[in-house]
Formats: C-alpha cells, structure tokens, sequence
C-alpha cells in the first residue's frame, strides 16, 4: 500500500478515504515516513508539523471536504496557521522563533477541503529570488539532479511534490513562483487569474495586484480540484475574478474546441536566443496541439517586446519590498536594519526607499497602459498564446547567488531566465506550466499556456486535454518516495 499512495494524486488519495480503503491518519503517517526518508537529500520541508497533522487526522473534527484526509505542504510565506513558526525565508524570524498569530483565510479553506497540513517548505527570502537557497536555510535540491536548483520562489513545494512526499504543495506567485519550479521539477503549475484567491486578512493584495497562491500537482484533475476549494472573495477583497460557469473540476474533461493559438520561441526583448531544449519544447507541443485539431502560428502580443515592464515591475516590486521591512520592523518593535536580511533582499528595499510616491504611481499607471495593449491580442481572435515557461533548463544552484560587489548580479540573472512568466503577474491573466517535455539529461523542460483574463476554465480544459494525450504521471526522478 505504501508505495501505491506515493503514485496516487490527492484526488485518488482522497476517494480512498472516502471509500474507507485509507484512513487519514494513515496518509499523514505515509506522507511522514516519506519525509523523513527522502527529505535529508533535497531539503524541502523546513518545519515538520508532524504531531499536530497526525492529532488532526485522528480527530473527529476533520472537515468533511473533497480533500478529507489528504497531506498538504504549506510554501514558509505569508500563509500563516495559528500558532505555527512562519519564517518568509529569513534569518531573522527564523531566529526569532516568530509564530503566525491567525489562520490566512487560504490556510482555512485548505483546512475547510480537508487537507491536513503536516510541514511548510523552503523558499527564498521574502519570495525575492527565482531559486530556492534562502540563507536561513539553504538550498532546495532539485529531485531529478542534486546539483539543480528547483526554482523559485515555491522550489521546496515543488520539490516534495516531484519526489512525492505528499500530492500537493502551496505556493504563490509574483513572477513565475508557482510556474518556474513546476517546469524546473517536472509538475502541473497554475497561476490562477487575478482575483480567485485571497490574500487576506492581512493582506488586501501583494506587489500590487501582481501575486497570487495556488499549488503545484501531479494532475491537472489535482489542479482543478484544488482551485474550486480555494478560489473565491473574501469580505474586503479589491478585486473580483469572474463568477465560474460550473466547477473547475468538470473542465479538465470538457472539450475545449478548436482553438487559435499564438506561439513564442524567442525572448522578449533580448535579442539572446533561447535554449535549443526549450525550443524544442514549444515546437514539439505546437505540433502536439495541430494534431489535436487547433491551429497554432508564430504571433504574440507586441507589447512583450517593451523594455518598460521590468523597469515599472522593480519600481513596484522595490517599493513593496521597502514597505515589507518597516511594517515588520513595526510588528517587531525594532527597525529592519541591513543585518537581518540578505545582502539582494536590502539592496532591493534600498532601491524602493528611496522611490518617490510619483515614481511608484507612474510605474502602476504605466503598467495598467500596458496590460490594455496586452489584453488586445487576445480580444484580436486569438485564445492561447505558447511559449517555453523558462528560457532554460534546470540551473545549477548557486547560478543566482549575488557577489560581494554586485549583491544583485543573481537576481538580474534570474529574470534573464524567468523572462516568460512576469507579464501575466503584471495583467493578472491565468497562466499554467505542464510538464510535455524532458531533454536529453532527463531534466523536465515545461511549457506555459496563457489565457485571457478569467479563462481558467479555459486553461484546465486545454491542459486535461494535453494530458490526456500525452501522460506525464508514469515519470519518476531519481530521488523519489
């Protein structure tokens, strides 16, 4: 039985339970012994929850929700349980033993589906980096090569997810975070549409509108499923994502038509070409979906090739960044000084201290501009733009690490690599990473689809679509429960 749970999803794993074939205590008990097994090599899980998960599974007060029973991975960043340790990637709190005083309403609904939540996993600090090698706590080693990062910001959800600690992992994503690991680990990464989830009731929004939470699966039937428990407004929340037309669930095997699709097999902006093992990629899920009946054809929106968006996403990003250390400071009863954080995390709030109110606001009305001309070509008939989700394969760690003199050289490396997926933070457009593609070194090389503004639905139907024509789920990384 055990090695059978270690190849279910969380949606096979929880029709278990419900058939009384598995109890969730012996998930949780599984999911642990994985942990302890597999976790000393790739350093995922950062703080183990082990007593508290198995008291909840052996409780009587365990929802009875589509996910009854099934093991969760919470990402170590904003999504706080009460009274559990809440680090966001730093030394500091890490130190402090800081513990979160709430629930987020995300950690509740995912309670409310009946997940029980036994760790939290690796991440950089304050979500800032596009690899996950926090000083705090190290690196996240990625399952199909040690020596590989597993990207960034939710590498060590998406690391324990590929090596199958547990089914599902957290994560959020500002600028590729859920989507960089799931192309770098091999696994199903949804960025939802702007609005689905809350970030409350802390918060109202984060960078601006940019960031939002999801998981990381191994199905995309996982994906949906998960989605229907966790989208959703909460009182207070400032945007509104359109109202389902029924369940996420029922898309993955709905048709999705005959669709018009835009393909990308270069960099925007730069004129540095892509790494040959991503455009073959692309190239090889466009002939996919001909073969499938879409029409697919080299056409994107012009506005990708506009060197503004990185300048006016920093402007953001730098200022959230420097607002982040005075409020914590605040909360702390001390100010945030250099010493506390990462040399590339103060830099960056260094840059936004010294941002002026106008420069901020100009760099939010630029990119509200510019997501007008984004959305317009999709209204022009197309309805899926492809492109590789990454511009290369799984790096080596320490690829993104700043220097001495250049405390920032890592980061300016990064987005070089995570050059796909920041624009649909900026739009707020669903975007979702599969796993079509492995290179001749048997790294997973992901593909991103990218649909209008409120089309989820339309993305889970393309990608069930996609799986089911080319299954992913037999594959196994070297390091595996």
């Amino acid at each position: 039985m055990a090695d059978e749970l270690s190849a279910l999803d969380a949606t096979a794993q929880a029709d278990l339970v419900r058939k009384h074939q598995a109890s969730p205590a012996e998930l949780v008990d599984h999911a642990i012994a994985a942990i302890e097994r597999v976790n000393p090599q790739i350093n995922a899980v950062i703080i183990p929850l082990f007593e508290k998960a198995r008291a909840q599974a052996q409780g009587r007060s365990l929802p009875d929700g589509p996910f009854r029973g099934v093991p969760i991975l919470l990402k170590d960043l904003i999504c706080g349980t009460q009274g559990d340790p809440l680090y966001n990637g730093m030394r500091l709190l890490k130190e402090m033993a800081f513990v979160a005083s709430h629930d987020s309403y995300l950690a509740t609904k995912f309670r409310a589906a009946g997940f029980i939540c036994i760790g939290r996993t690796n991440t950089p600090e304050l979500g800032l980096n596009g690899t996950t090698e926090p000083e705090a706590f190290g690196p996240t080693r990625n399952p199909w090569d040690l020596q590989r990062s597993s990207g960034g910001s939710s590498g060590g959800s998406a690391a324990a997810v590929t090596a199958r600690m547990v089914s599902v992992g957290h994560g959020g994503d500002g600028g590729g975070s859920i989507r960089v690991p799931a192309s770098e680990c091999g696994l199903v990464g949804l960025k939802p549409s702007r609005g689905y989830v809350s970030w409350g009731p802390e918060l109202g929004d984060c960078w601006h509108g940019f960031a939002t939470q999801g998981v990381m699966t191994r199905s995309v039937r996982d994906t949906a499923g998960v989605l229907d428990a966790i989208a959703g407004n909460m009182p207070g929340d400032p945007y509104a994502a359109p109202a389902r037309a029924r369940p996420f669930l029922q898309e993955v095997s709905a048709s999705p038509g005959a669709l018009r699709i835009g393909l990308i097999k270069q960099r925007p902006v730069s004129s540095t070409s892509l790494h040959p093992d991503c455009v073959e990629a692309v190239e090889h899920t466009a002939r996919l979906l001909e073969s499938l009946g879409h029409h697919v054809e080299e056409s994107y929106p012009a506005a990708l090739d506009d060197a503004g968006l990185i300048e006016h996403v920093t402007t953001i990003v730098a200022s959230d960044t420097a607002a982040t250390l005075v409020q914590m400071g605040t909360s702390l009863g001390r100010k945030v000084t250099p010493k506390d954080v990462e040399p590339a995390t103060w830099q960056i709030a260094t840059t936004g201290f010294a941002l002026s109110a106008e420069q901020y606001l100009n760099a939010v009305s630029w990119v509200h501009s510019w997501s007008r001309r984004m959305a317009s070509w999709w209204d022009s008939g197309f309805d899926l733009l492809l492109t590789p989700t990454i511009a290369e394969p799984p790096v080596l760690l320490g690829t993104f690490t700043g220097t001495p003199e250049d405390a920032l050289s890592g980061f300016r490396r990064a987005l070089q690599m995570a050059c796909f997926t920041p624009a649909y933070n900026a739009t707020g457009q669903p975007a979702i990473s599969l796993p079509l593609h492995w290179n001749g070194a048997g790294l997973p090389i992901g593909i991103q689809l990218v649909a209008a503004f409120g089309r989820d639905d339309l993305l889970i139907r393309i990608a069930g679509q996609l799986e089911q024509a080319q299954p992913w789920a037999q594959r196994r990384p070297p390091i595996c429960a």
